[in-house]
């Protein structure tokens, strides 16, 4: 198995295209306009509750700036939102690198974007478990999927993609894209990759705890009435 080593990569990166898909929405109404400020011409991909989110904010701008991510892949979200980012297209705009040319015949193959900055926060699985009417089916379902595989992805490839998963960290972000014609540097990629590997792990970490805590008679009992 060949392992591809790259050879070049850029420290300054723009963000031309952004995956923003989150559940936690608190600071979108500055930083989506701060994005766009930064980069008028940039491309927004959105979902679900996100996107309608992102088109109130932003207004008349969202129709020169911001698409659903079902209309970019080709593929409608399935029911509940089951499924909405585990897309080809989505993942070599997110794994492609700058310099490699056979990456970049993919993209124009598929018609894809190498996509710039994943902000993206996962289902509320602890909350979730911690309510008092918490059941094993609502903490099921609360398992976020595309979420962590986006985020992976994006921080995996800190060589040229910012993964946000902190909107703590969205003021500091949008005054180095300011600052820099939209451009994110290699030290803040690979700061927001620990952040963001972190993340995932404990997120992954709460879920572990959780099914290792709940017996099989707990779990059994909850589905009786559909066994």
């Amino acid at each position: 198995m060949s392992i591809n080593i790259v050879k070049k990569i850029d420290d300054l990166v723009k963000v031309n295209t952004a995956l923003i898909s989150v559940s936690d929405k608190t600071g979108l109404e500055e930083f989506v306009p701060g994005l766009v400020k930064a980069n008028p011409k940039i491309r927004i991909l959105s979902t679900g509750g996100t996107y309608k989110q992102i088109e109130k904010i932003l207004g008349k701008k969202a129709e020169k700036v911001l698409m659903p991510v079902s209309e970019y892949t080709g593929q409608p979200e399935t029911q509940g939102g089951l499924v909405k980012t585990l897309d080809f297209k989505i993942y070599l705009g997110l794994l492609t690198e700058t310099h490699n040319p056979d990456h970049q015949k993919d993209l124009r193959r598929t018609d894809a974007r190498p996509v710039d900055m994943v902000v993206v926060n996962l289902y509320p699985f602890q909350q979730t478990i911690e309510a008092p009417d918490a059941t094993p089916e609502k903490a099921r379902g609360n398992i976020d999927i595309g979420g962590p595989c986006m985020i992976r992805a994006a921080a995996k490839n800190f060589i040229r993609v910012a993964p946000v998963v902190d909107p703590r960290d969205y003021p500091e972000i949008l005054e180095e894209l300011q600052s820099v014609e939209c451009m994110t540097t290699l030290e803040t990629r690979i700061k927001l990759a620990k952040k963001a590997f972190s993340h995932t792990a404990a997120y992954d970490q709460a879920i572990a705890n959780y099914l290792r805590e709940t017996s099989f008679n707990d779990i059994q009992s909850a589905y009786e009435e559909i066994l």
